[in-house]
């Protein structure tokens, strides 16, 4: 039995996915050890794994609800604010936590992770959730300021995704991680995000070839494992209401804008106006919603407009008509697999990416900007009135329905990086130093 330390961090749409790797992992015989934010430990536990948080239920409620983490001028530098006071305690609890036969798992942000595997050649496994920090010159990322457009000549391309990397990228990350790597007798990194947060031992991308197709400039090696495909194992309390309202009439859309920070109330009009107008029935995913206690009462499987606070999507939405999202790409692939349309309306980070290869896939379209009624209605009307549309949509619901889970592929990837007992035996004496130095021998 190897021991896998996987390390989460981000909203829920980046620690999930890690869930059902590590369920997988697990289901193979393997130890798992959760590293997250300290509110994902019910989830983590309830898997089996042991937990280990990093920061506090505290400190994660605090960040989420910072605005400016989710505007698209301010949320890479406010959520690298929240991220770099934990990178040394994070980088003492790995090494406390490594042991004769240890394999790493980090998603994106897990920088003490790969210091881990530079330092000490522990083996690492760098997870990308979504394709947009795959920094390509060949096919650079959507992003709503700096997008590299696609047409210029490939040295123009490759000379600004420099410049983006030296002024956007390290000049925001790289005075912390440089001082800890110091402090740990290491040169400082370059090309943070382009080249060194990437495993030298392989990357795996969690998402199918046909919506990110690899490039030359990617880093090598890597693996494209497809959607994870994760069933949480938490019970969720029957909702003969809502079972009533999707069975009367026509098949409702949803809408949803994750865990992403907006006017809720502002939001919420501008759907009941659309369903008003147009006649459509929905159903709105909101914090705003009234509490379970209340739902008995308020409901009316004769209205228009249902609210709820949280709902399976992967169980609501084959019984639905399209799904209007905020570009989480864990909800775009459950759309795929309903063989619904999708209307993306981005806000931050890396929705706007992938809103655009949902279009760029065929089923669905984009909606940038504050959602108003005028143009979600048309956008509605566009996409639920298109029949190469649904025909994609169909066949988009096919492939994935014929494809290996992403979980279990994920899991046989891992596997290939574990070592044997004398190898990890080299490792664990490699780490007796800095173990000592930071009083977490065991």
């Amino acid at each position: 039995m190897t021991r896998v330390i996987i390390t989460a961090i981000g909203s829920a749409g980046d620690v999930h996915p890690l869930l059902g790797i590590g369920a997988a992992l697990a289901a193979r015989g393997h130890e798992i050890v959760f590293c997250s934010h300290a509110p994902f430990a019910e989830a983590a536990t309830r898997q089996g794994f042991e937990f280990v948080p990093i920061g506090t239920a505290a400190e994660y409620a605090a960040a989420m609800a910072n605005p400016a983490l989710w505007h698209p001028r301010t949320s890479f530098r406010t959520l690298w604010a929240v991220i770099a006071p934990t990178l040394r305690p994070h980088f003492d609890t790995l090494a406390a936590l490594t042991h004769d036969d240890t394999v790493l798992v980090g998603t994106l942000w897990a920088f003490s992770a790969r210091l881990m595997q530079e330092l000490y050649r522990v083996p690492l496994v760098s997870v990308q959730v979504s394709p947009s920090t795959l920094l390509s010159a060949y096919a650079p990322p959507t992003h709503p300021r700096l997008t590299i457009p696609r047409s210029l000549p490939l040295g123009v391309k490759v000379a600004l995704m420099r410049l983006i990397e030296r002024y956007a990228l390290d000049k925001v990350c790289g005075p912390a991680l440089n001082a800890l790597r110091a402090q740990l007798g290491l040169a400082p990194a370059r090309r943070i995000f382009g080249k060194w947060l990437h495993s030298t031992d392989g990357v795996l991308c969690l998402f199918p070839e046909w919506f990110a197709q690899a490039q030359r400039d990617w880093p090598v090696p890597h693996r494209l494992s497809g959607f994870p495909r994760f069933n949480d194992t938490v019970v969720q309390a029957a909702d003969p209401q809502l079972d009533a309202f999707v069975a009367t009439g026509e098949r409702p859309v949803v809408f949803t804008a994750g865990s992403t920070l907006i006017d809720h109330a502002r939001y919420a009009q501008a759907v009941s106006t659309v369903l008003k107008e147009s006649g459509l029935r929905g159903i709105l995913l909101t914090p705003d919603a009234p509490p379970a206690e209340a739902l008995a009462t308020q409901d009316n499987p004769q209205s228009m407009l249902l609210m709820r606070r949280y709902v399976p999507l992967q169980t609501l939405l084959p019984r639905c008509r399209a799904l209007v999202h905020h570009g989480g790409i864990g909800t775009a692939a459950l759309a795929y697999a309903a063989g619904i349309p999708q209307i993306v309306t981005p806000f931050a980070h890396d929705q706007f990416d992938n809103a655009q290869r949902v279009v760029a896939s065929g089923c669905g379209v984009r909606l940038d900007g504050p959602v108003q009624a005028p143009a979600l209605a048309r956008a509605l009307n566009h996409v639920l009135g298109n029949p190469s549309i649904a025909v994609q949509c169909g066949r988009m619901q096919d492939r994935l329905a014929s494809s290996p889970d992403g979980c279990d592929a994920a899991a046989r990837y891992i596997e290939g990086f574990m070592r044997s007992g004398a190898r990890s035996q080299d490792i664990r004496r490699t780490l007796a130093p800095v173990l000592v130095d930071s009083g977490l021998s065991a």
